[in-house]
């Protein structure tokens, strides 16, 4: 009984790809006409089931020479909209096209005049009314008897994105030189291997302020690592907590102000995420992305802050690089 539901989910799910393959049409031609004319980055966008998808959409697409990166859309509408210049393409995905966290951002994203390529299963949407081409990934039935946990349509959209991939990596005629070039530790099984120790910022690189430094020393120490965040610790170095811009962008939005004379732990957060210098790259990776961050505090057994994991320093800025 397992086993033959088992094999009808799979037959449902296979029947869903063949019919967004048999109605793919010239919008998929003009979406990567659009792609190949971005002189910048295709932002993905989406939330829920769909922003899975599209952060493995957006992996793919980097690993295969599109640079991209994913974007929320709810810390969008918090500040994160600045990543987003106006010569990107946004990849947003919806499958009902009337999505509210998303349909908030759309508004934003087309007076700053981004060009917009949806992914939907409703070509009547307000997605599809936003975006200059919507990619249709309408699926006869979902493969959950109920009809609500999304499972055929998430497969077809993942495979929509790896057509898209594909597609562009034909037309820039990216060769397997290339994908080492994006790889160049070899496999990235081994590369994700390399312990933290190995990659974190140590010593001064390190974004740090005393528990008695004013929320004026924590912010100038924020804006001279550019890390995005500033951690505060005791005398002996033990970690206390963080200050990060997203927090200050918050509270100025809420209407609060900056006392800059107020002490920096009164403003941290206490306790934040850490990790041990011992743990895998792989790891730290995934924490990350569970924790929805892009810094991590490395610490020893007492506590004791010994270094800073950065996302960008993975992703590219430093000499250890890997694209996922």
């Amino acid at each position: 009984m397992t086993i033959a539901l088992a094999k009808e989910v799979l037959s449902i799910e296979a029947e869903g790809i063949l019919a967004v393959r048999d109605n793919l049409g010239p919008e998929f031609e003009q979406a990567v006409d659009i792609i190949m004319a971005c002189p910048s980055r295709l932002v993905v966008t989406g939330i829920g089931k769909s922003g899975l998808v599209g952060q493995k959409i957006s992996a793919t697409l980097n690993s295969t020479g599109t640079p991209s990166f994913f974007l929320h859309p709810v810390e969008a509408m918090h500040g994160d909209l600045g990543m987003v210049a106006a010569t990107d393409v946004v990849l947003a995905i919806s499958y009902s096209g009337e999505t509210s966290e998303l349909n908030r951002l759309l508004g934003s994203l087309k007076e700053r005049n981004v060009k917009i390529i949806a992914i939907s299963g409703e070509g009547h949407s307000n997605l599809a009314r936003h975006a200059l081409v919507t990619l249709n990934v309408a699926i006869p039935k979902e493969a959950c008897p109920l009809g609500l946990a999304p499972t055929t349509s998430t497969t077809a959209t993942l495979a929509m994105g790896d057509a898209l991939a594909v597609s562009l990596l034909n037309r820039k005629q990216f060769r397997a030189e290339d994908f080492r070039r994006n790889h160049p530790g070899g496999s990235l099984g081994e590369r994700l291997k390399v312990a933290i120790r190995e990659v974190m910022l140590s010593g001064d690189r390190m974004p740090v302020v005393t528990v008695d430094a004013s929320i004026a020393t924590a912010l100038a120490e924020l804006n001279k690592k550019n890390l995005g965040a500033v951690f505060v610790v005791d005398d002996s170095g033990k970690l206390l907590g963080i200050i990060t811009d997203g927090d200050i962008r918050r509270m100025l939005s809420s209407g609060g102000r900056l006392d800059p004379v107020a002490l920096a732990q009164e403003m941290m957060t206490r306790d934040p995420v850490t990790v041990v210098s011992s743990l895998l790259a792989a790891d730290a990776l995934s924490i990350m992305q569970q924790y929805e961050i892009t810094v991590l505090a490395v610490v020893d057994g007492r506590g004791l802050l010994l270094g800073i994991l950065h996302l960008h320093e993975l992703l590219g800025k430093g000499e250890f690089r890997f694209l996922i």
